[in-house]
């Protein structure tokens, strides 16, 4: 077993542990809330709880360069750590003794697990795209590239700004990049392009650099700008229901993609 295969284990299985758990969850009745619509139910903080650690896991995990990862007994150390200390804005604070014994008890479910992958040292598991959580310095970099070329402010772009958007600017609707034919048409524009490592600055949450196979330019319910070191082109998704393109990317899809006109957004 490599660095690679033993961290690509660790990014599927909190993957998988993720979607698990909040199916579990949403199985609930009520939401897992109790009659009161307010409080918990006791099945409920046996739940979420966990998801929220293994989601902080993950982004930990993903913190690390899939290209530049330490050697294995020292990748193993890391893994460990990021189990044990992985932190987010859900995890910090228990709110009863059953949230934080839910919490340390995903937490030893990760560590027994590593423990068996390195004790087998057999692992096998499907490749992952690359995916690598941004630094601070890195996402203001990148923000900042983007302000000046393509006029972002803050982290909105068009249709979000007062002023309307410039020439060549494609403004298509959110169902355009849920729908697979779209978002495979977006990613085939790239590759048309150069199809080099993407950027993904989000509203909320973690930044990260992303293969051009796991290009999602979606609101997830965080708004999220993407681009390249080319700086060449540039993708909003808003919180209105619209995906906007600018540059070389709208340029490629308004001519190589049949069916645009269908998903065009109109205000």
């Amino acid at each position: 077993m490599d660095s690679v295969t033993l961290q690509t284990a660790a990014r599927r299985y909190l993957m998988e542990r993720y979607d698990e758990l909040t199916r579990s969850y949403a199985a609930l009745p009520n939401q897992g809330r109790a009659e009161d619509g307010y409080h918990y139910r006791p099945e409920a903080w046996r739940i979420f709880p966990r998801y929220n650690v293994v989601a902080a896991i993950l982004e930990e995990v993903e913190r690390l360069d899939p290209d530049r990862l330490p050697e294995l007994p020292d990748l193993v150390d890391v893994l460990a750590e990021a189990g044990d200390t992985a932190q987010s804005s859900f995890t910090r604070t228990a709110s009863n003794a059953a949230e934080a014994e839910a919490m340390a008890e995903e937490r030893r479910l990760f560590r027994s697990t590593l423990r068996g992958w390195v004790t087998s040292g057999d692992v096998r598991v499907e490749p992952l795209a690359y995916r690598r959580v941004l630094t601070p310095a890195e996402s203001t970099e990148r923000q900042e590239q983007l302000r000046r070329r393509w006029g972002l402010v803050g982290r909105s772009w068009h249709p979000m700004l007062a002023d309307p958007p410039p020439p060549g600017v494609l403004v298509l609707t959110e169902a355009s990049m849920w729908d697979e034919r779209g978002l495979a048409e977006a990613r085939a524009a790239l590759r048309r392009l150069g199809g080099g490592r993407v950027t993904e600055l989000r509203e909320y949450g973690a930044d990260v650099l992303v293969d051009v196979a796991a290009f999602a330019p979606r609101y997830t319910g965080a708004e999220g700008v993407w681009s390249d070191d080319t700086l060449t082109w540039i993708a909003f998704a808003s919180h209105e229901g619209t995906v906007a393109f600018g540059g070389q990317l709208a340029a490629a899809l308004a001519t190589g993609w049949a069916d645009v006109d269908q998903w065009r957004w109109s205000s």
